[in-house]
Parts: C-alpha cells; sequence; structure tokens
C-alpha cells in the first residue's frame, strides 16, 4: 500500500525527548515500512525515518534557533506539498490539526485524520456540524464520546515497539511522575501521594506551554528530601527510570485523550496508579496493570498493595494490546475501509 505519514512541523518526528504525538508518528511509520508498505512522511527536515522523508523546512519550528513569527505559512506550505504528491498515495493520513479539511473534502483522494488532544473545546461542535463528513479515528474511545456528530470511523490505541522498553522486575524504591508540568497532569497530587506514602518521587519531565508560572510555583516542593526533579528525559534514560519504579503516578484531572507515559510503563514492568480521567479505565487494566483511585489517599492505599501487581504479567498485558504491530494493523484496516469504500 502507498501510504503518506503527514506530521505537524513543531517537533521533528521522532522527536528528541517530549512529543507524544510525533513519537507515535514515527512508531507507525517504521512499522508500516517494515511490513513492506511504501510510506512517505511530511514533517521536518531534521526527522528521521526509513520512509521517503519529504520535508518543507530543514528544522522543527520548535528546534530552530530563528523564530518564526507565523507557523501556519509554513503549515500551509506543508499542505501544498501534500497536495502536489496526493496521485502518489493510496491514502493520506493526517495527524496535524484541521486546517486540511475544506481542501481536502473535495479531493478525490482516500484519506484519514487522528487527532491527538482532546475533543470537548465546545467550538468542535460547531466546527463538527459543518465538517461531519471528514473520516476521523481517535486514540481512545473517551477522546470521541464529546462528539458523536462526527465520523469517527474507528478508534486505535498507541502501541510501542516491543524491544523500545524491557522489563525489570526488582524495581527500587521511589515513585515517578512522567511527563508534562502542567495543571491538569497532577504533579501537585503526585507531591502529595509521594509524601503521604513516605517514598522517593523523580519527577521526569517538560514544562508545559504556558505553564511557566505554575512550574515557578511548584519549583519550592521539587527542593524538598526525597523529591527529584529530572527535566525532560531521552528513551534510554526512561527505560531505566521506570523501570526501576515502584509505579507510575499519573493523577490527571482532565479528559485524557490516551496516555502515552502509561504504556510506556506497563512495558518495563512497571504498574501505574491513576486517576479515572478520560481514556484511563480503558488502558489501565484495575488490579493486572495497575490501580485506578480516586483522590490521593486512594492513590497512597494503591501503593502499600502495589507488590500484589505482577510485573511480568504488566509487561505481557503491555504485549498483548499496545504493541506498534497491533497499531499498524489497526490503522491498515481502517485504511483499507476507507480505499474500498472510496472505489464503490
Amino acid at each position: 500500500m502507498r501510504i503518506a505519514q503527514v506530521a505537524s512541523l513543531y517537533e521533528p518526528v521522532p522527536p528528541p525527548r517530549y512529543g507524544g504525538t510525533e513519537r507515535i508518528i514515527s512508531y507507525l511509520t517504521e512499522e508500516l515500512v517494515s511490513q513492506g508498505h511504501e510510506v512517505s512522511l511530511f514533517a521536518s527536515g531534521d526527522s528521521k525515518t526509513s520512509a521517503r522523508l519529504i520535508s518543507i523546512i530543514p528544522r522543527a519550528l520548535w528546534e530552530d534557533v530563528t523564530p518564526c513569527a507565523n507557523p501556519s505559512m509554513y503549515h500551509i506550505l506543508l499542505l501544498e506539498e501534500v497536495i502536489k504528491h496526493k496521485e502518489e498515495f493510496d491514502i493520506i493520513h493526517f495527524h496535524t490539526d484541521f486546517f486540511h479539511f475544506p481542501i481536502f473534502r473535495r479531493m478525490n483522494v482516500p484519506h484519514l485524520t487522528t487527532p491527538h488532544g482532546r475533543m470537548d473545546f465546545p467550538e468542535y461542535i460547531r466546527f463538527f456540524s459543518n465538517f461531519n463528513d471528514m473520516p476521523l479515528s481517535s486514540i481512545s474511545y473517551s477522546q470521541k464520546k464529546p462528539l458523536p456528530l462526527a465520523r469517527w470511523i474507528g478508534t486505535v490505541h498507541h502501541g510501542l515497539p516491543l524491544s523500545l522498553y524491557q522489563l525489570n522486575e526488582n524495581p527500587s524504591d521511589y515513585i515517578v511522575f512522567l511527563g508534562r508540568i502542567s495543571p491538569e497532569k497532577g504533579v501537585d497530587d503526585a507531591l502529595q501521594i509521594a509524601r503521604k506514602a513516605g517514598v522517593k518521587l523523580k519527577i521526569a519531565a517538560r514544562v508545559g506551554l504556558g505553564d511557566d508560572a505554575y512550574f515557578e510555583k511548584l519549583l519550592p516542593e521539587f527542593k524538598k528530601e526525597n523529591i527529584e526533579y529530572l527535566g525532560e528525559i531521552t528513551d534510554k534514560e526512561k527505560n531505566e527510570l521506570l523501570g526501576g519504579a515502584l509505579a507510575l503516578v499519573f493523577p490527571v484531572c482532565w479528559p485524557e485523550p490516551f496516555g502515552l507515559s502509561m504504556i510506556e510503563s506497563m512495558a518495563c514492568g512497571t504498574p501505574v496508579i491513576a486517576y479515572p480521567c478520560g481514556s484511563i479505565p480503558e488502558v489501565v487494566d484495575h488490579g493486572i496493570t495497575g490501580w485506578i483511585v480516586k483522590d490521593v489517599d486512594e492513590a497512597v492505599g494503591a501503593l502499600r498493595q502495589i507488590h500484589k501487581i505482577d510485573r511480568k504479567k504488566c509487561r505481557q498485558r503491555f504485549e498483548m494490546r499496545f504493541s506498534a504491530r497491533k497499531m499498524a494493523e489497526s490503522y491498515l484496516t481502517l485504511y483499507r475501509k476507507l480505499i474500498a469504500g472510496h472505489s464503490q
């Protein structure tokens, strides 16, 4: 199959550190190539891929030292490049926002859009009332619930290469918070959980865009005893950090679209303690890959019985549910469905 994957230009594919969407695009692209498909990746020029790379800028916008006053101009150029090549593909898979909708609605080309963020904003109802013919795939069942009027053709959970992380059956004595320093991600609750449980907490996270004041407010807490702030880390460092942890704490308070760090943790055999927001109940198998809890006190209680989670079974459940191969095969099913419908 001839497949185009279209990424935004803000981060390279894959990103050097934080950037869940771009990492998933990379894992999907590489898996499709390994299965023998002819894949083209539209992304920034500093992306690394075994697919054909088509770029319109040499460096990702957030990696470039030269300020960009209007990033939308580069994304319009990106769209123009996709249109130039459109006849070369059996299907075009967009992982960008929705700026291509007015044009691709009028294009005689099979295409799919996967939004990677939350979909519960009020303006989305009006938008998708207009564009309810555009095919979408969700990354969780929870993500699509606020927009039943949109044309959802399937749900594909994220997946990771099985070789990316290794099982560690002998953890150390700390818990981990991994991801982004933002109010909705719940790092303040993670600090409370660690303090009440009397355990060490390691925080590996990037400060969210516009969340500098929130970070500054929490900074004194990060400097207290038994708290270690690591900033952003690489996949190699993540493997060691997650594998050595008693648990990943994921106390989010927003409609989490997926939560990639949860399956990264499971891949290391490390259970997850998470609040039941958004996708969490469909990602975490309660009592098998972790515990779903309601608040800080329940999280502390779950941590005290974390030894009941079999880390080997945690890894096995990850392999069964969240591999890159499973993800790619699920997307291929959607591609074939769209191509078949287009030819009728």
